[in-house]
């Protein structure tokens, strides 16, 4: 009895031996794309420290290579000016109109054709599907000139409505496609006992199925809010004023106008104005982010 005790611990710890080499193995290979990413991390973070160090200097010591140093103290009258003298108040409001419509339009349009896509079966399913994968890869600069063309024709130019409806029309297929994957991966346990209890198909969506797909209309609202937040050459053409711009045209108007105020440290701050909400949106939201992406490749 103790001599087959002794082989079976000898065999566990060969056992563990092996598993702890493997590993070791698998880390050592995964090294350089650790050391990759690792580097990018670093110069990312820097130059983000290096923005907001910048953001609270003077034109002065930005010129001098000197924001870090932070010689005269910290200048917080920066995002004061950057938020009032270069408009981006005005800007900032502006995209989170844009930003906040799309990602209600956008997901009331799609999680409805998204569970019928996903849940039933049809003739045309699989060229509803198909049509949209076909219009996710149109490039913007194709149906630019016939967008501006028919909101010429409606007299709609210089209207945010145009701007949102076109913002709208353009993140359906994309969160139609994310969230049939997502739909597709719930389990038909759900259905089949609302439908045993008498519940319609639609009221099911609404009450049962909608709630239960929570994790992937929030993965894919937060893209659509990041991706139109981020948006520029749409709002270029089609917002023919200052007052009706996106942040991203916003900055680059004060870019330009700081060829005659020279006020560099005003400039950072209004990046560091513009890039907050998305990081805060990300970093709060990350876990919901991650399960939400990875639960829609695992079938219910």
């Amino acid at each position: 009895m103790t001599t087959w005790k002794c082989k079976e611990g000898g065999e566990q710890t060969m056992k563990k031996q092996k598993a702890s080499t493997l590993e070791a193995r698998k880390q050592l290979r995964m090294l350089p794309g650790h050391l990759v990413v690792g580097l990018w991390c670093l110069f990312t973070i820097g130059m983000l420290a290096w923005i907001v160090a910048a953001s609270l200097s003077t034109s002065p010591e930005i010129m001098r290579g000197e924001a870090l140093k932070f010689a005269t103290g910290f200048h917080f009258e920066n995002y004061i000016n950057a938020w009032t003298a270069n408009n981006i108040s005005v800007f900032f409001v502006n995209s989170l109109l844009y930003a906040s419509c799309t990602m209600v339009g956008s997901l009331a349009i799609s999680a409805p054709a998204a569970y019928v896509l996903g849940r039933y079966v049809f003739k045309g399913n699989k060229l509803v599907r198909n049509g949209f994968i076909t219009a996710m890869s149109l490039p913007q600069i194709m149906i630019i000139l016939p967008l501006f063309s028919l909101a010429t024709q409606a007299s709609l130019t210089g209207s945010k409505f145009v701007l949102i409806f076109i913002y709208i029309g353009m993140q359906v297929p994309y969160t139609t496609t994310f969230l049939i994957s997502f739909f597709s991966s719930l389990s038909s346990v759900y259905e089949e006992a609302a439908a045993i209890d008498g519940c319609p198909p639609m009221k099911t969506f609404w009450k049962i199925m909608l709630p239960l797909a929570q994790p992937g209309i929030v993965t894919v609202g937060i893209f659509n809010f990041m991706n139109i937040w981020n948006e520029y050459f749409l709002s270029l053409i089609f917002a023919s004023s200052e007052k009706n711009m996106s942040v991203g045209p916003g900055l680059k108007s004060v870019l330009t106008a700081m060829q005659y105020t020279g006020d560099w440290g005003g400039l950072f701050a209004a990046v560091v104005i513009v890039f907050l909400p998305t990081l805060v949106l990300f970093l709060c939201l990350s876990k919901t982010i991650i399960s939400g992406i990875t639960a829609g490749g695992v079938k219910g």
